[in-house]
């Protein structure tokens, strides 16, 4: 076998692997998008790895909601929403108020990655046309229409495979691109380890305060979509009880993915900028304090992991709604449905909302809805713990002593973010 030909395998194995992520490629669009980046990028500049402790904590906890709301479906071939609606008494006030809330905090969150996203472009572009400059608003609502309609046709295919295919590429994209930024800045080994030690630092950000920012952060890593999408993914994936190794190995990657790409990003800010004092109030402020530390390559990498970061949460952000209506009525996703479409392109309306009004980078509206997205989270965690111990509803399955320790410091935790989140918030605007 000649050099070429064993390059081709390699090339080919890698392709496969990558191909071969199951639903957790959508675990990883939903957590990681420009609200995540933002939220990663303004924790670096400000605090450093202060809050290293915090990601660690959400991914972990992340890593085990997915695992057990995975398994639950494999188990009793029934999703989240109908279950909590099915079997909990006043389950149906508390499937309603699931969906209220997560449909919102995602929402929120579209206007703002379609807005950063869409500015993006037109950053691009501008440097290669110039009269764009002299019709910057026109042009992003533009892009951002682009966006969406591109955006909706694809979900039109109605296909979850093709979905999947389409999110692992930009994924793959993201994480490649902050990785190999980590190479050209990163932070000092022993800032990194002081990170880990639990600890809210102070903000001097009159807008955002070190616990709203601890808040973000568990809002957009542990996020509650994410664990409420995944049995209508695994089902789409058309995974059954044979299938429960592949899901907790599934689940465990895409938790760990989450933690690299998520640290990275913050690592990435916080030895560009950190140190220096720099204050970064969007993402595309990342650009030019990075080019004299670490060259134009390493500006132009970060870029486009922060495009391919906006691009892969759109998919998900779009679909959350119906998902979860869908799981409300039946358990059963149909996206050839006319309520799939009516539903997406409503959201794509309400995606349109940022670049139309808000026109410039809504960084505080992005944070603030990863902030909103923490409140919903005790009563996901809560809700599942009921589920799964029930011998009954889970024919026969015991659930493990140690997955319930997880399950009972997840509640714990996003209990006291909650609680934190609410303090931040009061503190800041009351």
């Amino acid at each position: 076998m000649d050099a070429t030909t064993q390059k081709k395998s390699f090339l080919k194995k890698i392709i496969a692997i990558v191909l071969g992520f199951g639903p957790g490629i959508f675990a990883i669009g939903y957590t990681i998008g420009t609200g995540s980046v933002t939220s990663m990028i303004k924790a670096g500049s400000a605090y450093g790895m202060q809050l290293t402790w915090v990601l660690l904590l959400s991914c972990l906890f992340s890593g085990i909601l997915m695992f057990v709301y995975g398994n639950y479906t494999l188990i009793t071939g029934e999703t989240a929403l109908f279950s909590f609606k099915k079997y909990i008494k006043g389950g149906k006030i508390i499937a309603i108020l699931i969906i209220i809330g997560i449909s919102v905090g995602q929402w929120g969150s579209l206007m703002g990655i379609l807005t950063i996203s869409s500015n993006m472009l037109y950053e691009i572009f501008s440097i290669y046309f110039e009269g764009l400059k002299a019709y910057e608003y026109e042009t992003v609502l533009a892009i951002a229409v682009l966006i969406v309609g591109i955006f909706y046709g694809i979900m039109l295919v109605g296909k979850y495979s093709f979905f999947e295919k389409i999110l692992v590429i930009f994924v793959t994209f993201m994480g490649l691109s902050f990785i190999v930024s980590l190479f050209f800045v990163h932070p000092l080994p022993s800032e990194v380890l002081e990170g880990l030690i639990p600890y809210i630092p102070e903000s001097k950000d009159p807008q955002i305060s070190g616990k709203m920012m601890v808040a973000a952060f568990v809002g957009t890593t542990m996020a509650a979509a994410t664990f409420l999408s995944r049995p209508l993914f695994v089902k789409g994936k058309n995974w059954g009880i044979k299938d429960l190794g592949k899901q907790r190995k599934d689940s465990i990657t895409a938790a760990i993915l989450v933690f690299v790409i998520s640290g990275a990003i913050m690592a990435v800010a916080s030895g560009a900028l950190f140190h220096q004092g720099t204050s970064v109030n969007n993402v595309l402020d990342m650009a030019k304090p990075l080019e004299p530390i670490a060259g134009s390559f390493a500006v132009a990498v970060f870029f486009f992991g922060t495009l391919s970061a906006g691009l892969s949460s759109i998919f998900p952000c779009l679909l959350i709604a119906p998902l979860l209506v869908a799981d409300y009525q039946s358990g059963t996703l149909d996206t050839t449905s006319k309520q799939f479409r009516i539903i997406t392109a409503i959201a794509c309306l309400v995606a349109l909302i940022g670049p139309a009004f808000f026109g410039g980078k809504p960084i505080l509206v992005q944070i603030l809805s990863q902030v909103f997205n923490v409140f919903i989270l005790p009563l996901v965690v809560f809700s599942i713990m009921l589920l799964v111990n029930n011998k009954k509803i889970m024919k026969g399955y015991k659930t493990s002593l140690l997955v319930n320790i997880g399950l009972f410091a997840a509640l714990f935790f996003s209990c006291v973010i909650s609680y934190t989140g609410i303090v931040g918030l009061m503190a800041k605007y009351f």
